[in-house]
């Protein structure tokens, strides 16, 4: 058998010494430019992402509530961890806080800003969720869990997820805001206000599966 695989790795090291590489093909950039005045935003993934691909944007945002709620059903059964493992020493701490803060600041910098420069609602939610991590690693479960309730974290969730999926179906009827000027922080019509939610919802989502893999597994 390895002499199938010695004569396999020769053949591919002569096929790149003898055959020559296509050229590359060049993107029409015609296309990016009608994708970005149909959207009136800079950034052509995030139109294609919450406007021409709308549609499929508004199930990967259920599939994602979907997957926390299974996270809810599947561990229920289970007993709930004794042993909650976390940082203790102080210089883990001051540097998970500092992480914390800074990657807080961009979620929010991505989520409003994500229709004018590289970024999104879905890395702006990751970034929040990653914030939310590095705190949940530095303290007690008990706080954690007091500041989601506090805050209603899971009614502003779902609060987001279905104010989401109303603004989907209200744009894919036809019905837009104005898109203002190329450039500027408000326009791009409804896509802002989007990014926004999809950010509330994947950070909270997030905060929410932290919670119950602290609670059932002890760590994350």
């Amino acid at each position: 058998m390895k002499w199938i695989y010695i004569a396999a790795g020769i053949a591919l090291y002569i096929k790149m010494l003898v055959l020559p590489n296509p050229a590359p093909q060049l993107l029409d950039f015609s296309i990016v430019e009608s994708i970005v005045k149909d959207g009136g935003i800079p950034n052509a993934v995030t139109v294609i992402i919450l406007r021409n691909r709308l549609y499929d944007t508004i199930f990967e945002v259920i599939v994602f509530t979907i997957a926390i709620m299974g996270a809810y059903f599947l561990l229920a059964n289970e007993r709930p961890s004794c042993a909650i493992y976390r940082f203790t020493d102080q210089p883990s701490i001051v540097l998970a806080r500092l992480g914390a803060t800074i990657t807080s600041l961009v979620s929010i910098e991505l989520a409003i800003r994500g229709h004018l420069t590289p970024g999104g609602g879905f890395a702006a939610g990751v970034a929040g969720g990653t914030a939310i991590g590095l705190v949940a690693i530095t303290s007690s479960p008990e706080r954690m869990e007091a500041i989601y309730k506090r805050w209603h974290a899971a009614t502003w969730e779902k609060i987001s997820v279905l104010v989401f999926i109303i603004l989907a179906v209200i744009t894919l009827s036809g019905l837009e805001l104005p898109h203002g000027e190329m450039g500027a922080l408000f326009s791009g019509g409804v896509i802002p206000l989007l990014n926004i939610l999809v950010a509330l919802k994947v950070a909270l989502g997030s905060w929410a599966a932290i919670l119950v893999f602290i609670r059932y597994r002890g760590l994350l």
